[in-house]
């Protein structure tokens, strides 16, 4: 999505009024606090007729909050203004951030602050010291934001977010549980590890034995049919500018491909069982198999954007591998080494050590102490065999959608569904949801 369009000239911000992490509780119109933000500029941008004016806005931010004086960074934030006394949406970004709608949002006919996650795209230090991208560090970037603006709003506030989004939700009310009312993460996981071993029992287990064996014959297949396929793969890949120094060559990006094939066809759900074509011609055989496995995830080129979410993944938030066991000698590159399977994705030349109790003492938090979390999982989506347990906590509600996918959302919900999470969120928002 191409980033908005500008509709008015940079605006000059006062940068030495607000340098700590704290500001005044008393209220402030929304120019005021503009006007008084740590932020190189803001520009006004497009807004739609749920909200009567939208912002862009650089802030400046420290690089490590442990010492507020040192280096900083700018964060973008993007602020869409719909009334003082409405609530609050706080979306946290677990990648780069764009424009467009937020459904819950929507919802609550709510004011919306999106932020982007710090080391992404726009909001990425001039020089990149890996150990300040933690689960805390980016916990606190959107504490400070959600300091900065108290004073502009006076309803509840709720923070969301999809996927990475999702669990940048969680450890932001980990660490700040008192910032906001409610939470509503949306199929995010929370992973114990950076192979996180729950992943292969659900893949067993998920749809349909029919289903499950269609997908595993066709991955056999396309692992058979190697020497007719890869010449495709590679030239599909010289046409597209695509290398594969990082994964261990194409050969073995080609055989990755494969293995992410089951994964991807049961995260998105969008090809029927009956789609898969194991009878087909060669050709559609290919590119069934780059569409839904999608080889630039292992090309050198997709590799610099999400480098930051694999640093993460190898050091906090975790990830999944793969079953090589089961195609026996068809794996004639990809192989299971003494690395987790995706430290090739993560910066090079750094020493990963995955802290294993981080994702514990979340769990712990959420079974325990949390309050106000609405979680929403798809039934066939593999992020849910690593969902958040709630265990015996009244105070969260967790939906997991019958046969849904990655892309499971309040809108698509069963009714009854659908009605529960209403409910909750009048109740703890304290204000009447658009249905």
């Amino acid at each position: 999505m191409k980033k908005q369009t500008f509709i008015a000239v940079i605006v000059p911000v006062l940068f030495a009024v607000i340098l700590g992490t704290g500001c005044s509780r008393e209220s402030m119109t929304l120019q005021e606090r503009l006007a008084t933000l740590p932020a190189d500029t803001l520009f006004r941008i497009d807004a739609d007729t749920s909200f009567s004016e939208a912002w862009e806005i650089r802030l400046h931010q420290p690089v490590d909050h442990r010492n507020p004086d040192g280096p900083r960074f700018t964060q973008q934030v993007f602020l869409y203004y719909a009334g003082a006394d409405r609530p609050v949406v706080v979306e946290t970004e677990g990648y780069g951030a764009r424009g467009g709608r937020n459904e819950l949002a929507t919802i609550l006919k709510a004011n919306l602050i999106r932020i982007e996650h710090r080391y992404f795209e726009e909001s990425t230090p001039d020089s990149v010291d890996w150990k300040y991208l933690t689960t805390w560090q980016a916990a606190t970037d959107h504490h400070r934001i959600i300091e900065l603006f108290k004073p502009v709003f006076s309803g509840r506030w709720a923070t969301t977010g999809i996927s990475k989004g999702g669990q940048t939700v969680m450890f932001h009310r980990y660490y700040y549980p008192d910032d906001v009312d409610v939470s509503v993460p949306y199929v995010a996981p929370l992973n114990f590890g950076p192979e996180d071993p729950r992943m292969e029992p659900f893949l067993e287990n998920v749809g349909t034995p029919d289903c499950r064996d269609k997908v595993f014959s066709f991955q056999k297949m396309v692992l058979e049919k190697f020497d007719t396929l890869y010449p495709m793969f590679r030239d599909m890949a010289e046409k597209r500018g695509w290398t594969f120094t990082r994964v261990g060559g194409p050969e073995t990006a080609y055989e990755m491909t494969v293995l992410e094939y089951e994964f991807a066809f049961w995260q998105w759900g969008s090809i029927p069982c009956d789609s898969i074509p194991l009878g087909g011609t060669n050709d559609k055989v290919f590119r069934h198999l780059v569409a839904v496995g999608d080889p630039r995830y292992f090309a050198d080129q997709g590799l610099a954007y999400f480098e930051p979410f694999f640093y993460q993944a190898m050091t906090e938030i975790g990830y999944y591998g793969y079953d090589f066991e089961k195609f026996g000698s068809l794996l004639k590159y990809a192989h299971n080494g003494d690395k987790p399977e995706f430290a090739f994705s993560a910066p090079q030349g750094l020493n990963y050590v995955y802290d294993y109790e981080f994702g514990k003492k979340v769990s712990e938090f959420i079974k325990h102490d949390a309050e106000n979390f609405i979680f929403l999982y798809g039934g066939n989506d593999p992020w849910s065999a690593s969902a958040a347990d709630p265990g015996n906590n009244k105070k969260i509600l967790k939906i997991v959608n019958k046969g849904g996918a990655h892309g499971t959302r309040i809108g698509i919900l069963p009714d009854e569904q659908k009605e529960e999470v209403f409910s909750r969120l009048e109740e703890w928002m304290d204000s009447p949801v658009a249905k």
